[in-house]
């Protein structure tokens, strides 16, 4: 059976942040990831993994203005230095926290900038983080995110990443492949992994239409689940979903695998 780990941005929303550590712990999971841990001490952050045995898979880099509507800004011609500064930030947390992948969230196409210079900045700038990154041992991972839920987003499908992989040319940029993002922006679920599994270093989900947990919508997670085991992903799945109603009724899913 996969590994899971705990989205502590959507699961366990009814806490506090700083309290949703001890309740995934209590859940029964025993690894972790969330959006930001910018907003605490690293210091906070880790006591919490250490005190209740957790492991922390994963947080992105710092992608401007969240409150605000932006989500990220590596593909920004005109946000390059802040895009770089928040590379050593994300480095520093990550050494702190023990982990081992960075997600990049590539941003909205901007307004009235040339196709070819938007592009090119996001390019420029995973050539950076990755390189960056490499010297912490750290990957640099980027998601596709579906154009549905996050009108003009620059990054929205598989091909896509595996292209912007190629073009930047480094060993150490991987994808986080988001189930729920690629149902709505394509299907070929398991073709896709299967075809791309070198290349995805995480893997995300939740249920369409909704975004709920598994087993509320379309998606047959109880095959998909089977599929990931067979082609020998070893990753962790983070549960990146809007519980349908507490985070706790919700997670029955996780026990039916076990039966």
């Amino acid at each position: 059976m996969p590994q899971f780990a705990a989205n502590l941005t959507m699961l366990f929303n009814e806490s506090p942040f700083m309290e949703r550590f001890e309740k995934a712990a209590n859940s029964g999971f025993q690894a972790v990831e969330f959006l930001f841990p910018y907003a605490f001490p690293a210091q906070e952050i880790k006591q919490k993994l250490e005190q209740y045995q957790l492991q922390l898979v994963l947080h992105n880099l710092p992608a401007g203005d969240w409150d605000a509507g932006e989500r990220g800004i590596a593909c920004l011609p005109d946000r390059v230095a802040e895009f770089q500064t928040g590379v050593g930030k994300a480095i520093e947390y990550a050494k702190a926290l023990g982990v081992k992948q960075l997600n990049c969230l590539a941003g909205k196409i901007p307004a009235n900038v040339d196709a070819v210079l938007v592009q090119e900045t996001f390019i420029s700038n995973l050539r950076y983080a990755a390189a960056e990154l490499k010297k912490a041992n750290i990957k640099l991972l980027i998601e596709p995110i579906n154009t549905f839920d996050i009108p003009g987003f620059y990054l929205s499908k598989t091909q896509q990443a595996i292209d912007i992989l190629n073009e930047v040319g480094s060993d150490n940029l991987y994808i986080q492949y988001d189930i729920y993002h690629a149902q709505r922006m394509e299907g070929e679920l398991c073709k896709t992994l299967e075809t791309n599994l070198s290349k995805i270093a995480h893997i995300q989900l939740a249920d369409n239409p909704g975004r709920n947990e598994p087993g509320t919508g379309e998606i047959n997670y109880a095959h998909l689940f089977q599929f990931i085991d067979s082609i020998g992903y070893k990753g962790w799945i983070g549960c990146e979903y809007k519980p349908a109603s507490n985070t706790e009724a919700g997670l029955g899913w996780i026990k039916a695998l076990n039966k």
